[in-house]
This record gives structure tokens, sequence and C-alpha cells, in this order.
């Protein structure tokens, strides 16, 4: 038998392998393009960590923060040492706890029972030491006389814990005005008496308490105050 040739005067055999040893192959086969793998963006990823991390971080101290505030007692108004601290001179507020010991609000009603051991001015905001369940001027020896005074027997911006005077001033001019008591402490205002005249109460001696509540009677009394006494 005669081996059978094609076109190309080759035999089957050395088309095949011409081929790749595939048959029916005529061109060879084409290849896809490597496709590179997908790029990592480690950059991106670890700012997303970053970032769930600070929020967490930031709730916490937040909340660490929020409970590291504890409730006060400010003073809202100026009080006189020896003074007692009135529950409408008192405010709540919201203070950091750095270890100061302040007066909790929770105990404004025991506080209002006490008097100011030191002078205290509005914005202050109380802590233990500045009250005294006694005061000095209200003491044995000292009383509380009530005044009823009228327009011009008293300074128009005299307030509580002021020092003053206490003078006679005859009615009928029959007689030159004199000195009561040399130093007594304001220790209440009414609202009417502030600026006009009013009611006031004083701290005075008991041994001088009857000439002054005497002469408070018949309207014959004027309060003059002492700048820087005390």
């Amino acid at each position: 038998m005669r081996t059978s040739e094609k076109r190309d005067g080759r035999p089957a055999a050395g088309r095949l392998e011409a081929n790749g040893g595939h048959p029916g192959l005529s061109a060879p086969v084409s290849r896809r393009l490597p496709v590179p793998p997908r790029e990592r963006k480690p950059a991106l990823a670890a700012l997303a960590v970053l970032l769930i991390l600070g929020g967490a971080l930031a709730t916490t101290l937040l909340t660490m923060r929020a409970g590291d505030r504890v409730s006060a007692i400010r003073i809202t108004r100026q009080i006189a040492a020896g003074q007692p601290i009135a529950l409408s001179a008192m405010e709540e507020v919201q203070v950091a706890r750095t270890g100061v010991e302040y007066v909790p609000w929770r105990l404004r009603d025991q506080v209002a029972k006490t008097y100011a051991k030191v002078p205290l001015v509005p914005g202050t905001l109380l802590i233990r030491g500045m009250t005294t369940s006694a005061s000095e001027e209200l003491g044995p020896g000292k009383a509380i006389v009530g005044l009823a005074l009228k327009a011009g027997q008293m300074p128009a911006d005299l307030a509580e814990g002021d020092h003053v005077q206490v003078i006679h001033v005859p009615a009928r001019n029959d007689g030159a005005s004199r000195v009561l008591v040399q130093n007594a402490l304001v220790h209440s205002i009414g609202t009417s008496g502030r600026g006009g005249g009013g009611l006031v109460s004083i701290i005075v001696d008991t041994a001088d308490s009857p000439t002054v509540a005497q002469h408070s009677s018949s309207g014959e009394i004027a309060l003059a105050v002492l700048p820087g006494a005390s």
C-alpha cells in the first residue's frame, strides 16, 4: 500500500507532529493573557481599623468623663462670715471629680441649717470647712434685734453681712445724735428694706438690745455702714 499524502507533501504523521501532536488543529492554540491578581490596599484597611478603634475610644472617654462628674453646691449671693446659708442662696452645678471635697447637692437641706465660716461670694463652690454648725456672731451674749427703718435711715446699698454703727437720732431734734452700738452685724434685710427703708435685723450684744429696740420702736434709729470692718 502507498502512504497517502496531502497537498503539502507531508505525511499525516508529520502534520501531527507539526500541530503539537493534536490532530485536526491547523494553527497554534492561542493562550489567554495572564490576569494580574487583585490589588490589595493594606493602608486603607489599617485606616478603617484605626477609625473604628478611635470611635470606640472616644465613646469610652466620654462615658468615663460623664461618670466622673459630681453634683455640687454653688453659692449665688454674698454671705458674710457668721451668716446663715439660706437654701435660696444655693444652686446645683455639675463639676469634675478632682479629689476636692465639694459638698454634695443632696446635702443642701443640712447646709441650710449651718452658717458661713468664711465670707462666701457668688460663684463659690461650697467645700467642707466653709460652714459651721454654730455662728460665733450668734453665740452666747448676742441678740438679734429687728429694726423698722424709713428711707434715709439706712444706706441704699446696705447688704447682709455688713458691719454698721447703730445711731440714735432724736425725732424732735431736742438732743444730739449718739452712737448706741459701735459695731453691729446686719443679719438680714427684708425685701422692702433694700434701697428705701424697711425691715432690717442686726446682731448686737444682749446688753445693748433693750436700748436699740426702744429707740427703734419710736423711729429714732439710723444705720451707718463701716466699710472694711469685721
